[in-house]
């Protein structure tokens, strides 16, 4: 045991502190990078939504799925400090090299603006999160059970606060960097073509703030920390003498034998007490682990079903407007809020009133509610989808009339007839089945009638161009579902004669055609200005522009109309109506998430540490954080093989599965009997301290049988 001697402040030992600081460092970096990980993946490696959730919650479970290795590397080889400090060091590479990856001019050998070679990008950033993946995860289980290791007896109280404490830490880390790194994604950077900065946003949790403190706290820290030198491969031990106990139990299986107390006593033959007992203690804790990954499903799914919610919604809450993927944030501020709430007046007042508020009691509740953000959320997606327009299905097709030119028209489609003014077009679009759609002809005022001949495709949204009797243009659209990740559609309609090329907030609008509408491109929130370019505009014209508001998840068709001087002016007409359901009204669901995540999560850690026997802390923090693993890799096979029609139906059903699981742990709960490792420990060591008194001393045990006897 290499001990140094204990500084305290407060209360505490001083190193707490150390340690604590260390975790704010390393989660800010790790959240900083994760919350911009799914727009990478769709912005700038071009993964749609499905592939980049998929590899995103693959990414999760790795970091969730090395924790194994670490607490081996820590119990068996190195210890927790040295393990710590060693992966630290794998985890920075990782950071740097995935900050690397993401630096378009790196194959961006043309200047354009967009990588040559996406391979090379792809490859990068998948070394660099293995390595992530592996210093994250190796680091896990040694830090928290290290906090531990740092308190004597006699100082639970302290201890469970620290548990807090380091919750706190890791939240008030994740908070910093997810308001953080957003911002600086925005800004933009590059050598040869400026665009979104994500070496920057990637480079700022990796290389300046979290490795330099990191390293630099832990070592300065390191005289006064108290450091248990590794003791064995435990792991190894345990799974030997498990395998030993069921092959023995199944060599023995006839009548003749005497029934033994536990499963696990049939392994007596070969190992010895003491470790036989730890390990019960260890597979009681574990078998209630069984139910917990399915809270973790739900939890997890802010980074990825939440987020993508919070795009088909609106942004402004009053005069401030919150980017899609910063809603996370407002876990992380209710975390900062809610611990100490719960810590210093919750629990208190319960303990009160007299009712016994015990650590599983308090993870049920996590579960139950948990499963209710999920209503909640299902609930915010039903009001959602009331405001979505109605896209066609199957072998509808809906049309929508636009007139760009200087006459009346009136066209008439199957039951209907339309008259429109120049410059206007029809409320919405019109729903028809491509069966029926059979006749649909156009006339002005003293002109022929023209039939429109067009194939339409069906489950398509169209638009029909007019200007003149006789002169017509059908446009797919293309677009079948709101904007994604909240952005808006733009497209331009040209009624120039020559070709005209506009350019918007750095995307070009090439080369449209007389009489015709580009294809939709897509803009974040707010004004954007942009510029027409054509031969036949004369030179002294106004050709700088700007757009409304953009709110978020609107489309928009912008007519360029030639006024008598030449000189073009925009008219807007309205494609899709923007988001109307405010993000504020998923603050309810990540309310109930967080108080779940509180009595659930932070109960877990400190219930696992006070039932593990000392050798065994990092064996169960490896099992806990397991549980979060297949956590995400439930959620991997319920979103892929449960192909929803509706959002709100993949909720509830989440919701329900819950429930299920939180009633079973209930049950299993009520058979668990609390245990204080330290006192069978400490049982082991006196009957051990008998024995060899025993072999020193025969007549020690008769003498002292005689006094106890008078």
């Amino acid at each position: 045991l290499g001990m140094s001697k204990s500084w305290s402040c407060l209360g505490y030992p001083l190193s707490i502190f150390f340690i604590v600081v260390n975790e704010f460092c390393e989660r800010f970096s790790y959240y900083g990078m994760r919350a911009l990980l799914i727009l990478y993946f769709t912005n700038f490696i071009r993964w749609d939504d499905n592939l980049s959730t998929a590899i995103y919650h693959t990414f999760v479970a790795l970091c969730y799925l090395t924790p194994i290795l670490g607490a081996l590397i820590a119990d068996s080889w190195l210890g927790k400090f040295k393990t710590i400090v060693s992966l630290s060091i794998v985890y920075t590479i990782g950071q740097v090299v995935l900050s690397v990856s993401s630096i378009t001019d790196l194959t961006d050998h043309n200047h354009d603006g967009t990588p040559d070679s996406l391979p090379v990008h792809v490859a990068l950033s998948m070394i660099g999160l293995a390595l992530i993946a592996l210093g994250t995860g190796g680091i896990k289980p040694c830090v928290s059970a290290f906090g531990g290791d740092q308190f004597e007896e006699g100082q639970e109280k302290q201890r469970n606060r620290f548990f807090s404490i380091f919750y706190l830490a890791i939240n008030a880390g994740s908070l910093l960097s997810t308001i953080i790194t957003p911002m600086l994604r925005v800004q933009q950077c590059g050598i040869h073509s400026k665009q979104a900065c994500y070496p920057l946003a990637f480079g700022v949790p990796a290389v300046a703030l979290a490795r330099a403190l990191l390293t630099f706290v832990f070592i300065l820290g390191s005289g006064m920390y108290k450091k248990f030198q590794p003791q064995g491969n435990i792991m190894a031990k345990v799974v030997k003498c498990i395998g030993f106990a069921i092959k023995n139990r199944f060599r023995h299986r006839s009548k003749t034998f005497p029934k033994r107390e536990h499963w696990l006593d049939w392994a007596k033959e070969k190992y010895d007490e003491r470790l036989i007992s730890q390990i019960k203690m260890v597979t009681r804790v574990m078998f209630l682990y069984i139910p917990l990954p399915m809270f973790w499903a739900l939890f997890d799914q802010q980074g990825s079903r939440w987020t993508l919610q919070a795009t088909t919604m609106s942004g402004r809450i009053g005069t401030i407007e919150i980017q899609p993927d910063q809603m996370q944030t407002v876990n992380a501020i209710l975390i900062v809020i809610m611990v100490p709430i719960f810590d210093a007046v919750l629990y208190p007042l319960i303990a009160k009133c007299g009712f016994n508020f015990t650590s599983l009691k308090k993870m049920t509740v996590g579960m139950f509610l948990a499963s209710m953000a999920f209503v909640a959320a299902a609930i915010v997606q039903v009001e959602i989808d009331k405001t979505l327009p109605v896209f066609p299905n199957g072998n509808e097709v809906q049309i929508k009339v636009l007139n760009i030119g200087n006459d009346n028209m009136s066209v008439s489609l199957p039951e209907e007839i339309v008259l429109l003014e120049p410059m206007s077009q029809t409320n919405g679009f019109m729903t028809f089945d491509v069966n029926k759609l059979t006749s649909i002809n156009i006339s002005s005022p003293g002109s022929p009638v023209t039939a429109v001949t067009d194939s339409f495709e069906q489950g398509q949204r169209h638009t029909l161009l007019v200007w003149a009797p006789s002169h017509y243009q059908v446009v797919k659209d293309g677009l079948n579902q709101k904007p994604e990740k909240g952005e808006n559609g733009i497209r331009f309609v040209n009624t120039y004669n020559d070709l005209i090329t506009i350019t918007m907030s750095g995307k070009v609008f090439a080369n449209i055609s007389s009489y015709n509408a580009s294809k939709y491109q897509f803009f974040p929130s707010g004004r954007k200005g942009y510029t027409i370019n054509s031969t036949e505009i004369p030179p002294q014209c106004e050709t700088n522009f700007n757009t409304l508001y953009l709110e978020f998840g609107s489309a928009y068709t912008y007519v360029i109309q030639k006024k008598n001087d030449g000189c073009p002016e925009v008219k807007t007409f309205e494609d899709i109506a923007a988001n109307t359901v405010n993000m504020a009204l998923q603050i309810p669901q990540y309310f109930l998430l967080t108080c779940g995540e509180v009595v659930f999560s932070v109960t877990g850690l400190e219930f696992s540490y006070s039932q593990a026997p000392s050798n065994m802390k990092s064996v169960l923090q490896a099992g806990w954080l397991l549980t979060v693993a297949v956590g995400n890799i439930i959620v991997l096979i319920v979103a892929g093989a449960g192909q929803f029609s509706k959002q709100w139906a993949e909720y509830v059903l989440f919701a329900a599965l819950l429930l299920v699981v939180c009633v079973i742990f209930a049950i299993m709960a009520g058979f668990y009997t609390y245990i204080n490792p330290a006192e069978i420990e400490a049982q082991f060591d006196e009957d051990e301290k008998k024995k060899s008194l025993e072999k020193r001393n025969p007549y020690f045990m008769s003498e002292a049988n005689s006094q106890t006897q008078m």
